[in-house]
């Protein structure tokens, strides 16, 4: 018999919902019940096939039960280990780097000093800080919040300088984001479950907690919501989250990602409406029988993000390119070519990362000129046959970026790139 467990503190309408919607199914040697437990033990099995996490942000002692269980093989979701390492600022971080739009965002170092550190322990920081060019870049209003916490705690809408500097000397020893406000048309808060089921909801976050899910707003364009998916799976597959919900503002026909670090988001009956609630519970209860039944005793049955896989070989990740006064550009991989082409870093292309670049060189394309010369269609299929990795990403200006960088127009370049979206027009 395999057992599915909920972990869970407050909350009281989702965590007997997804146990009744497990149970109803049927399905053979798979039950589910609250988790439960007397003692634990170091490197003992919790007798769970899988557990969803929905508390342990909270509690420090549910967090290391949860390691050891996932060291047992447990798949816990969502995975302990990276969603405890995880963080905003990092979260943004990624983003920029898989090319999903963000608020430009700056990292602040704590108003006071931790305790137990004195003058000399923070020594690198140079200060003053360059303030002037932080607010140049974010403007104001703008928005500060912690790096690393959720429920909107500890957010300040800041107005200009003075404003800031008084509201960052409230914070402390917290560790803030100074955050672009982004003034938008349209929000949509998404569920997203296994890295492949997502529920797009309207979402006004100025609303009282109990009316954000808007029911009755304007119908968004098909167009908006199959980009709010497809950045939607494109940052929980990269993380790794079984379980998140992901927020966009839309300003000008662009969602930027808001906030998507949320390891046990909201699932309250009374919060997310009927609809919005029956969804998830089906789409959890979905998922952890798929991963009761893939479960593999004694095994790690974590989900580890793209991102972890590549850092750790586990997807042969590209290595970064190494400086031009360094670099030995090596011709396409088993690609006879008519002559050989110096290399150009082709990750100044808006869109382009080391594992695309990478992807690239292994079908001929090495440089900008060889770029240019490529129509998109090409290059598309070229991205959709290296796998759902790749399929995500839309090449249509790569070559008009590419011919400007060949021509040497950088500052024409920098310009186009400014009204790109992750590589689109």
């Amino acid at each position: 018999m395999k057992k599915i467990g909920i972990l869970f503190g407050q909350e009281n309408t989702f965590p007997q919902a997804f146990v009744d919607a497990v149970n109803s199914r049927g399905e053979k040697d798979i039950v589910a019940e609250f988790v439960k437990i007397d003692k634990l033990g170091q490197a003992t099995d919790t007798g769970y096939a899988v557990i969803i996490d929905r508390i342990s942000q909270d509690i420090p002692f549910y967090r290391a039960y949860l390691k050891n269980a996932a060291m047992m093989g447990t798949a816990v979701i969502n995975n302990p280990f990276w969603w405890s390492a995880d963080e905003k600022f990092f979260n943004n971080c990624l983003a920029v780097k898989i090319g999903v739009p963000v608020p430009k965002t700056y990292l602040l170092p704590s108003n006071e000093r931790p305790t137990d550190t004195n003058e000399n322990s923070m020594r690198n920081m140079e200060m003053p800080l360059d303030w002037g060019k932080m607010f140049e870049d974010i403007g104001f209003p703008a928005y500060m919040k912690p790096h690393y916490s959720g429920g909107w705690k500890s957010v300040y809408k800041v107005n200009d300088p003075a404003d800031f500097f008084a509201k960052h000397k409230e914070t402390k020893q917290l560790v803030m984001m100074l955050q672009e406000e982004i003034i938008f048309d349209e929000y949509f808060r998404c569920y997203c479950i296994g890295g492949k089921y997502v529920k797009i909801m309207q979402y006004e976050p100025r609303n009282p907690h109990h009316l954000r899910y808007v029911i009755d707003g304007p119908a968004p364009s098909a167009k908006l919501l199959k980009t709010v998916e497809e950045y939607t799976l494109q940052l929980c597959q990269a993380l790794g989250y079984d379980f998140n919900t992901v927020e966009f503002a839309v300003r000008d026909g662009i969602p930027y990602a808001i906030d998507f670090c949320n390891p046990a988001p909201d699932a309250d009956l009374k919060s997310v409406g009927q609809e919005n609630f029956d969804w998830v519970v089906k789409a959890a209860a979905d998922f952890a029988i798929e991963k009761a039944k893939a479960h593999k005793a004694g095994q790690d049955n974590l989900t580890w993000g793209t991102y972890m896989k590549e850092v750790t070989g586990a997807l042969k990740p590209t290595p970064a390119a190494k400086p031009a006064s360094a670099a030995k550009p090596a011709p396409p991989a088993k690609v006879e070519t008519a002559k050989t082409s110096k290399a150009d870093d082709l990750k100044k292309i808006e869109g382009i990362g080391p594992a695309i670049e990478k992807l690239l060189h292994s079908n001929s394309i090495t440089n900008f000129k060889e770029l240019a010369a490529s129509n998109a269609k090409h290059i598309k299929d070229i991205l959709d046959g290296a796998g759902s990795k790749f399929k995500m990403h839309n090449p249509a200006s790569w070559p008009e970026q590419s011919k400007l960088a060949s021509d040497g127009k950088w500052d024409e370049l920098s310009k186009l790139q400014a009204k790109l979206n992750a590589g689109k027009v």
